[in-house]
């Protein structure tokens, strides 16, 4: 069997709060964090509307020094970490570092990048910040919050797109499964909603040029034109249970298990058959039955080819089954935040199971025939869920699914 590995903090930052407890406030409300932009001028922009951090101060969580080194996606990172690591009660000084590890998933924020070659070609290679590699790796945020830490053990940052952040929880998973951590901080940060990220997407047609931010994000609905671009933070707490119980530490769930595939098929179609490898492995993993699973938090984008090959992927698992099985998408109230989508969608799960409430999916109006199962439709809705199945599939083709379990000693 494998090691028990449970969750004993959480901490985020998104469009819908600055911490854990207004995230779920807004999402059991089905609250939208969807807004027309502000981040820079979109005129010139067929997209009008995106997911952004409001309110954010950094300078309320971290020194001047650090803001000023930083990008603003570690700036995430690091304020979501010490939400973590006080609801984790996760005290350094009685910890061993060198068995306390960070596994963060973060996207290289191309703005920056581009000035800084802009920079040099204006005014010469001796103008270039001392600090560009450090700023635009997308290791930045696993050695800034390994810093705040002061964490020695395994630090790494996974990326695979769309599917980082749960990729990051899983990895780090198997790292105290393997015995090379008692503790791991894992997650996504991202913030990577600027000009060229934003057109860049938007070419590829992947984002809803809907103009109103109450109906942009629509995931399942026959109506639904792209998805929501956002940014934030989501990061977790995992112990090995053994480790967690022996400091009294909160449980507040178990990662029971991981899936991944690789779809091997297209740099931007999705593979149901892959999608749906990846959701039996995890479930494999997890030593779960599919009959088991009481709600799945869907990758659920809101374009046309994800949402449709989602559930098509979901009924190939669970066949009949999958009619009965509630699944709500997250991204319908806080957009995509790409790397870190999983993983804030992971603490969703999570408050899922810990509240007995459902959030839904909002902005569902008109059914599509092929997106037919219970999406939770605009309302949230009391249930016990004990067993839960996180989807993320990320574009050009690499999948990983969580089980998370409601924790029983």
């Amino acid at each position: 069997m494998n090691m028990p590995v449970v969750v004993t903090g959480m901490g985020t930052i998104n469009p819908l709060g600055l911490n854990v407890e207004e995230f779920w406030q807004g999402l059991a409300a089905g609250k939208s964090g969807i807004a027309p932009i502000t981040r820079f001028d979109a005129t010139n922009f067929r997209v009008k509307v995106d997911a952004e951090v409001k309110g954010f101060d950094p300078t309320k969580y971290m020194d001047l020094k650090v803001v000023d080194r930083t990008p603003r996606a570690v700036q995430f990172a690091i304020t979501a970490a010490k939400e973590a690591i006080a609801s984790a009660r996760l005290d350094m000084t009685r910890e061993n570092p060198e068995r306390v590890g960070v596994d963060i998933a973060a996207m290289v924020e191309g703005d920056y990048v581009v000035k800084q070659c802009n920079l040099i070609n204006e005014r010469g290679p001796r103008r270039a910040d001392p600090l560009f590699v450090a700023k635009s790796s997308p290791s930045g945020a696993s050695i800034g919050v390994g810093m705040l830490l002061g964490a020695k053990g395994p630090n790494s940052s996974v990326n695979s797109l769309c599917a980082s952040g749960t990729d990051a929880i899983g990895t780090a998973l198997n790292f105290i499964r393997l015995g090379y951590a008692d503790v791991m901080v894992a997650g996504g940060a991202d913030s990577s909603l600027t000009p060229l990220g934003m057109a860049g997407i938007d070419i590829l047609g992947a984002l809803s040029r809907q103009p109103d931010p109450l109906k942009a994000s629509r995931p399942f609905d026959a109506n639904r034109d792209g998805f929501v671009y956002g940014e934030g933070a989501g990061l977790v707490i995992l112990e090995s249970y053994e480790h967690a119980k022996k400091r009294g530490a909160p449980i507040l769930a178990e990662v029971a298990g991981a899936g991944w595939s690789f779809d091997a098929f297209d740099q931007t179609a999705p593979a149901p058959e892959a999608e749906a490898y990846a959701m039996k492995i995890a479930l494999q993993n997890a030593g779960i039955k599919p009959e088991e699973v009481d709600y799945i938090n869907a990758h659920g984008t809101s374009t046309k080819l994800n949402d449709a090959c989602e559930t098509k992927a979901i009924k190939m698992v669970f066949g009949d089954n999958a009619y009965k099985i509630p699944i709500s998408s997250t991204k319908s109230m806080i957009g995509h935040i790409i790397v870190a989508a999983g993983a804030i969608e992971t603490i969703a799960a999570i408050l899922v199971m810990n509240s007995g409430i459902i959030h839904p999916t909002i902005n569902y109006e008109t059914p599509d025939p092929e997106c037919d199962l219970d999406y939770v439709p605009n309302m949230a809705r009391p249930a016990q869920v004990n067993v839960c199945l996180s989807n993320s599939f990320g574009l050009g083709g690499e999948n990983c699914c969580l089980v998370l379990k409601r924790f029983s000693d």
